[in-house]
């Protein structure tokens, strides 16, 4: 796999800046999902909405139908066939096995039903927090985060604090706030890391570029944060230093796309796009395995990408509890 790495990128060559706290790639385990010592809260606690990414409705709180009694999924094996993509690209950031196995202490919402509201209504916060120590993470490896270097350190260890609250006091937990604060830092590292790339750096913060034909854009240093991206052709885009904090990528076609020095790049979002052998992808993330189906697709069309509005695709992330985590930050700035 392409190592992402370039020269014009934040802290190469030409912008060395100082030194970066350890890189996150091999990244903290616990801000990766263990569905193993989870008690398959995704799947009861939040609540779906019948769309492209979901085929049924279902309430928070109740368990979703192909929910097997053994905490796993009757159809995991085919998701995306089975009109549950949004599943597929679905990120807990770790917080699964941190309510089930600290916060709750191993009780299991099954056998110890007088925890279940509690576990369910505390998932998303920390879910929430945990997607907040990533992005910190990220920043602090940015060579040129140097001018909020202490604060973003200073973020983390206060969130990382928060993720060990008891339950009732993460359920009074003011998380928008706490998001806020730290987002203003995001922000900041982001646009540190930007001014160190040569290119246009344009800025398309939040912007409505569903279907949109970039196909070829030069969007080095571009502030993509929170632009709604379902659906676009991006192929042989280049987004080196990119910031892409909660840009929805549904359904994008990143074929030959240059995303290797991208910004706050996830692991979710490059799952829900289409992409090939020819992106190029950060080190520390890996190519999905439906890629390869998905770009034999794309072969077959040279149109400008497709992703309509009307197939309910744009709330697809909300409908999994998505609205505390990683659109949000981009979408607040």
């Amino acid at each position: 796999m392409p190592t992402g790495t370039h020269d014009d990128a934040p802290g190469g060559p030409d912008h060395p800046g100082e030194q970066a706290d350890a890189a996150p790639g091999a990244a903290d385990r616990a801000l990766r999902a263990d569905c193993e010592n989870c008690f398959a809260l995704c799947c009861v606690a939040l609540w779906l909405t019948a769309s492209a990414d979901f085929a049924l409705t279902k309430p928070a709180g109740t368990p979703c139908r192909n929910l097997h009694a053994d905490n796993r999924c009757g159809i995991h094996a085919r998701l995306r066939t089975s009109g549950f993509g949004g599943c597929a690209t679905y990120d807990c950031f770790g917080a699964g096995q941190h309510v089930s196995q600290v916060t709750f202490g191993g009780r299991d919402w099954r056998t110890d039903p007088e925890t279940a509201a509690q576990m369910f209504d505390v998932f998303p916060t920390v879910r929430a927090l945990n997607e907040l120590r990533w992005y910190l993470t990220e920043a602090l490896a940015l060579p040129t985060s140097g001018p909020v270097r202490e604060q973003l350190r200073t973020a983390l260890a206060r969130t990382e604090q928060l993720t060990e609250s008891t339950p009732a006091q993460l359920q009074a937990l003011d998380v928008a706030a706490h998001r806020d604060d730290v987002n203003a830092l995001l922000v900041r590292a982001g646009d540190l890391a930007r001014a160190a790339v040569r290119g246009p750096r344009a800025d398309h913060r939040g912007a409505d570029l569903i279907g949109a034909r970039l196909a070829g854009a030069d969007l080095r240093a571009a502030s993509l944060r929170g632009a709604l991206m379902i659906g676009a052709d991006l192929r042989r885009a280049d987004l080196t230093g990119a910031d892409l904090t909660g840009a929805t990528l549904n359904g994008a076609r990143l074929g030959a796309a240059d995303l290797g020095g991208s910004l706050f790049l996830t692991q979710a979002q490059v799952d829900s796009a289409q992409g090939d052998a020819a992106t190029v992808l950060p080190a520390t993330l890996s190519r999905p395995g439906h890629w390869a189906e998905s770009a034999a697709a794309a072969a077959s069309s040279d149109g400008g990408g497709g992703g309509g509005r009307g197939d309910g695709a744009r709330g697809a992330r909300s409908g999994r509890g998505r609205s505390g985590a990683a659109g949000t930050p981009g979408k607040r700035r």
